[in-house]
């Protein structure tokens, strides 16, 4: 099965990711930080992500703790594959393209991008 997160679900992944894991009120008031959101939005947000699988969630405590289940990495492919399935219809190449051409890369982006690429050079 794949997990398909939404925008808002991915916002409320980020804050999990980057504590480790959070109560409702942690990634609440994180997220009230930049967008005007209610606790109770947040905490079904949250509940939904339990039953699709994204989040786990601790019960020992009077606090439910959530911890996500999902890597960033998958979550970052999961979107990425749709990207390039959808906009890009299967291009990696245009999408690559249009990355680099819209967004200035820093000379270590390029170097590293130059030798990601190196290596299936090496292979061939």
């Amino acid at each position: 099965m794949e997990i398909k997160p939404t925008e808002s679900e991915l916002e409320i992944l980020q804050v999990i990711w980057k504590e480790g894991q959070c109560s409702v009120r942690d990634v609440h008031e994180e997220l009230a930080k930049n967008k005007d959101a209610g606790y109770t939005t947040t905490l079904k947000l949250m509940q939904i992500m339990h039953d699709k699988g994204l989040v786990e969630r601790d019960t020992t405590a009077k606090t439910h703790l959530y911890k996500a289940v999902i890597t960033r990495g998958q979550a970052q492919q999961t979107a990425l594959d749709k990207i390039i399935s959808t906009v890009f219809k299967g291009s990696t190449s245009d999408l690559v393209i249009q990355a680099l051409g819209n967004h200035r890369a820093s000379k270590d982006e390029i170097d590293a991008i130059k030798n990601y690429l190196q290596q299936f050079e090496d292979k061939d």
